[in-house]
């Protein structure tokens, strides 16, 4: 369980409020607005009405005490960089900012941000790779090489097992995971054999995994 504070409690900021409580984690939220505290209330620890932009608020909240400091403010970038700033000025250990594009990115990590967010971006990513692929499952970015993918069984897999496949040899990617009926095992053996009934969890290179499932 890790202590978050959230700034911007807008539709994402919501959103990431709903999954760090189902996560267990402590949450407080900030945000200039009664109407956007009152909406987050439900999925926060505790929270506060105030302008993230006024240093004196912000210490009063003890930013050293927080894990991860989320800066979600929608609407004026202005803020939302002054509010990057401000934490680790006051000794925010790590601070995750949202941007919009790239050159708002460029200015949020120049000025405090740790790290940075497109919502947007990545939705848009994710959604490009997962509809327009017929054998994409499901899609996670690791970084500008790498990536997961959800797959079904290739034709000519079928009734072998992992081990006689041998695709870290032949490919340079890796079984993590085979899911059936919704539930995913992580203990992948040499000897499981691979079935039409079962996805795979795949990680690699994404050039390696376009070639070796000819997506």
């Amino acid at each position: 369980m890790k202590n978050i504070l959230l700034i911007g409690a807008g539709r994402f900021g919501r959103h990431l409020a709903i999954q760090m409580m189902q996560l267990g984690h402590q949450i407080m939220a900030v945000d200039i607005s009664e109407e956007r505290i009152n909406s987050v209330l439900p999925y926060v620890t505790t929270a506060q009405i105030g302008d993230s932009t006024n240093a004196d608020f912000l210490r009063s909240l003890g930013i050293g005490n927080y894990d991860v400091c989320f800066v979600t403010i929608s609407g004026s970038f202005q803020n939302s960089l002054e509010t990057t700033s401000l934490l680790k000025e006051l000794g925010a250990k790590c601070v995750v900012s949202r941007a919009e594009r790239d050159v708002q990115a460029k200015f949020l990590l120049r000025n405090g941000a740790d790290q940075v967010v497109y919502p947007e971006k990545q939705l848009a990513q994710w959604a490009a790779i997962r509809y327009t692929a017929d054998h994409i499952f499901d899609y996670i970015e690791i970084d500008k090489q790498h990536v997961i993918f959800e797959v079904p069984i290739p034709k000519n897999w079928l009734g072998k097992s992992i081990g006689e496949l041998n695709i870290r040899k032949l490919y340079g990617i890796n079984i993590l995971g085979v899911k059936s009926h919704g539930e995913t095992n992580v203990t992948v053996t040499p000897d499981i054999i691979l079935t039409d009934d079962v996805t795979i969890l795949v990680i690699g290179e994404y050039k390696a995994l376009q070639k070796c499932f000819q997506l």
